[in-house]
């Protein structure tokens, strides 16, 4: 160990300085050494707890219908919806092709939905379609319990006339249409393969789904009705959920 004299000092002030300087060092080495004490208790504390694992939100693989309204019919159909004008559009000028069908509810503001394949199908699939249609319309905001749908071929809907284009999410609509009287607004939602999917009701029920949630026309807000359908069906994205339930209000019972 090395000692600094100053001379300037004298002897006894020297010695004074070095007891002052061995007392600080004396009290930083009982607070080092209670320091380490103390740590060595908290590491026994953490070692001692059972380690939680820390639930990892996986990331769902998105298919590019779920970009829309959508569901599969009892049959494997799918169907696909506008969630907005410039969807129905899109629909519409993309996705609508010669053997689909066109299906819209009889009244201002909602969904253009397209039964892929539906020219070929049975009346069955086409009422769940029909559902599907009558429930993602305004008739679910005006809390209606249920509205008249339409179905059409490609050739009876265009996108212009004589007079020019039409706006954005309208359509010209020509010919007989087929028609779904008084169709329940009632949809539902359950789980298969760790994704939830919503589909008109009749859907649950000719799939036989043993564990789903009921949505129906009532006074819930879309975030309640969203958060007990995710704690009902054990599926955490509530953001999902919302996105693809209809404009409105709910009611919704666990089946």
């Amino acid at each position: 160990m090395k000692i600094v004299i100053d001379f300037t000092k004298s002897a006894q002030d020297n010695a004074n300085d070095y007891f002052s300087k061995s007392k600080k060092l004396k009290h930083k080495s009982e607070g080092a050494a209670a320091m380490v004490v103390e740590l060595k208790k908290q590491l026994e504390n953490i070692e001692s707890k059972p380690l939680r694992s820390k639930k990892l939100k996986r990331m769902e693989k998105r298919e590019w219908y779920e970009r829309f309204n959508w569901f599969f019919t009892s049959d494997g159909l799918l169907v696909i919806g506008g969630r907005s004008a410039v969807q129905n559009d899109e629909i519409n000028s993309k996705y609508f092709e010669d053997t689909d069908l066109f299906f819209h509810a009889d009244i201002f503001g909602a969904s253009v939905m397209i039964l892929k394949n539906g020219v070929s199908s049975p009346k069955e699939t086409r009422e769940e379609v029909a559902q599907f249609a009558g429930s993602f319309s305004s008739a679910w905001e005006n809390l209606q319990p249920s509205v008249d749908v339409y179905s059409l071929t490609r050739e009876q809907v265009t996108k212009s006339r004589n007079s020019g284009s039409l706006s954005t999410g309208s359509f010209l609509l020509k010919g007989e249409r087929e028609w779904y009287k008084g169709v329940p607004l009632k949809l539902c939602a359950f789980v298969e393969n760790e994704k939830i999917r919503i589909t008109p009701e009749l859907t649950c029920q000719k799939l036989v789904v043993k564990h789903y949630v009921s949505i129906m026309v009532g006074k819930s807000k879309k975030s309640d009705a969203s958060k007990f359908i995710s704690n009902k069906l054990g599926y955490e994205n509530i953001d999902y959920i919302m996105q693809h339930l209809p404009s409105g209000t709910f009611s919704v019972k666990e089946v």
